[in-house]
């Protein structure tokens, strides 16, 4: 049974505190001089009616703030936006302590469970506002629950931490500050999967905003739609929520109320060259002294072409913060020599993925020879045999890292030594040997065949973005090519990635580097090991019928596969660690089972650059999208001296 109410969930002494409500403030609550002149030229209310009655109360990394700055950061390609949800955009009801050992409060001001994890009760913070002023409150729950999460209309697909047993929870609204979800089956992750990423749609739908582009709300909402240049009130209504994807929802965005600590008044999309998110005034969180947090006034974010450019700008100093994209083995050396001309320095990345790069077979190809083909598991295990994984290491990741496949790191309870080391052994003849009795039909060049005599070609479809894949590839490509697979790679924008990989069923495979290593990341992120969302590029397919099976592109998978979506179901109905963990190593034995995937090497710890005059850093944290470095550190506590 979980109880959060107003008090502290987290240990150590090296990252935020999330600390009890404290009262004594209200007389004293201090706030940025820019907004003071708001407040005194009569644009903006007093602070004391801005905060809500028990704002959250942060004790910083280090030291109390100042008010003032911008923080300079950058924003790689035309596909990257959900970096957003780690820098300004992560506001959960519940947020992850910093060392990901559970959650903590954040928007809730209490979240209690009952002792089966079936019933929630949620209070949320009475007073709270979003960024135009306008009451925060159970009413935005609601209107989530009716026009996000259950129209069929407008058809979202998603969310499935908030159903059990395929059901949706039942929503009760008790008061303006309280609410109940209550599921068919227990859920006993729910608390777990509230805080990760960009989960969390209940804190990002603004009633009073999104009605006007909805029908029930709004009787002239086709017509609002048509001179907003869409069809129907439908599509109008899916872009200006834009929870289809992350690019969605923060693309052209500065109109919408938000309750982060900055607000987009130059959003992505709106400007080319930079986007900005000024301080927000009606921000519901307070430094232990009653300073309105945000500390820094902006977030000031380049638009940058590749993360070469992001390199450059990072070591003449322009870049305050940044991990994306540029902090890649063989540009540390580089970023170490430049210290001293773009003053910063380094902070350390716990590795928390499964993989430095996976390799994603298509398993639900729209071509049927294709798909039989990526479907056998004995083609992926001879391809997986044809890599010489230590002279990737060797070259690419400067030595750094062992062979191994996307995995669980040897010391958590939850390692699998079938799944972290089967078919790592470099054999090139085994591995001609295994696909001779697959595809042994060759070409004049010597390139294998495929069952209907065309050449056996495969495209690698990956982000251009991923400086360390793209150096991968110059070495793997031979290393196919050496067992009779005419492999190719075809780089791209981020945003052309996601709608080709993400989005489609017509690309062969891909790379990628996420999903989770060990303990509570993996149960949230088991994408390798089954396939339950859409991270799982593997079986685009059969994520979508375990998620949605009227979906007209679901199909369903094979008799393995439901046998690890039933086992990830009885995870999530289980509620006790211990019985989470022993449901886990069933999924993990089946992934090593199907091996749907295979890799490189698990990663070392990583690293970032922070410019010596940002404070409250967190110097250690966890290095992962879920948990979206840095946002659980609290961003708006980071100063300038």
């Amino acid at each position: 049974m979980i109880k959060l109410k107003r008090r502290a969930f987290l240990a150590g002494t090296s990252a935020a505190l999330i600390l009890p409500a404290l009262p004594v403030f209200a007389a004293d609550f201090k706030e940025a001089d820019i907004l003071k002149t708001k407040v005194s030229s009569g644009t903006l209310p007093a602070l004391k009616d801005r905060l809500p009655e028990n704002p959250l109360v942060v004790k910083p990394v280090e030291s109390v703030g100042k008010y003032g700055g911008d923080w300079n950061m950058a924003l790689v390609g035309g596909g990257s936006l959900s970096m957003l949800f780690r820098y300004q955009a992560y506001e959960p009801l519940l947020r992850y302590t910093p060392d990901w050992s559970g959650v903590t409060l954040n928007v809730a001001e209490s979240f209690e469970g009952d002792a089966e994890s079936k019933v929630y009760t949620i209070r949320l913070r009475k007073g709270m506002k979003w960024s135009d002023g306008h009451p925060y409150t159970t009413a935005d729950i609601k209107f989530w629950y009716d026009t996000v999460f259950t129209d069929k209309r407008v058809a979202f697909v998603g969310q499935d931490h908030w159903k059990s047993g395929g059901k949706p929870a039942k929503l009760e609204i008790v008061d303006e500050q309280t609410f109940k979800v209550t599921f068919d089956k227990p859920n006993g992750l729910f608390p777990l999967q509230v805080a990760w990423a960009n989960n969390d749609q209940t804190t990002r739908t603004p009633k009073h905003y999104l009605e006007q582009f909805h029908i029930d709300f709004n009787p002239k909402a086709d017509e609002l739609a048509k001179q907003r240049g869409f069809e129907s009130w439908i599509a109008s209504f899916q872009a200006a929520a834009g929870f289809q994807d992350d690019n969605a929802f923060f693309l052209n965005s500065s109109k919408k109320p938000c309750v982060h600590a900055w607000m987009f008044t130059i959003a992505p999309g709106e400007n080319t060259e930079r986007a900005v998110a000024e301080r927000n005034p009606y921000y519901w969180k307070v430094d232990t002294e009653g300073n309105q947090l945000p500390y820094m006034d902006r977030i000031v974010y380049q638009m940058v072409a590749d993360p070469q450019v992001l390199l450059l700008k990072a070591m003449q100093g322009e870049v305050d913060l940044m991990d994306q994209y540029i902090a890649t083995p063989n540009n540390k050396s580089v970023l170490y020599d430049a210290r001293e001309q773009g003053g910063y320095d380094f902070y350390t990345l716990t590795s928390t993925e499964a993989n430095v790069m996976n390799f994603i077979f298509n398993l639900n190809h729209n071509d049927e020879t294709k798909r039989k083909l990526f479907r056998n598991k004995d083609f992926r295990a001879a391809l997986s045999t044809a890599l010489d994984r230590q002279s990737l290491i060797d070259a690419v990741l400067v030595g750094q890292g062992a062979p191994a496949q996307p995995s669980i790191k040897k010391e958590d309870p939850l390692y699998n030594e079938q799944l972290a080391t089967q078919f790592t052994a470099y054999d090139v003849d085994k591995a001609n040997a295994m696909l001779d009795q697959i595809v042994p039909k060759r070409d004049d060049q010597n390139f294998r065949l495929d069952e209907k005599g065309r050449r056996l070609t495969i495209i690698f479809e990956i982000d251009q973005a991923r400086a360390v894949f793209l150096d991968l590839f110059q070495l793997v490509i031979p290393m196919f090519q050496a067992v009779g697979i005419d492999a190719q790679m075809r780089s791209m924008d981020r945003s052309l990635w996601e709608t080709r990989v993400r989005q489609g069923r017509d690309f062969d495979a891909t790379a990628h580097q996420f999903g989770a290593n060990g303990g509570v990341a993996a149960m949230l992120d088991p994408r390798y090991y089954v396939p339950t969302d859409a991270n799982a590029m593997y079986a685009p397919a059969w994520q979508l019928w375990y998620r949605d099976r009227a979906n007209a592109n679901a199909e369903e998978p094979p008799e393995s596969t439901k046998n690890q979506l039933a086992l990830y179901d009885k995870l999530k109905a289980t509620s006790d660690a211990s019985g989470q963990r022993e449901v886990m190593k069933q999924i993990l034995q089946g992934a090593a089972d199907n091996f749907y995937v295979f890799g490189i090497s698990l990663p070392p710890d990583g690293y970032g650059i922070v410019k010596n005059n940002m404070k409250n850093i967190t110097k250690i944290m966890p290095n992962s999208f879920g948990w979206p470095t840095p946002a659980p550190t609290m961003p708006e506590q980071f100063y300038k001296v």
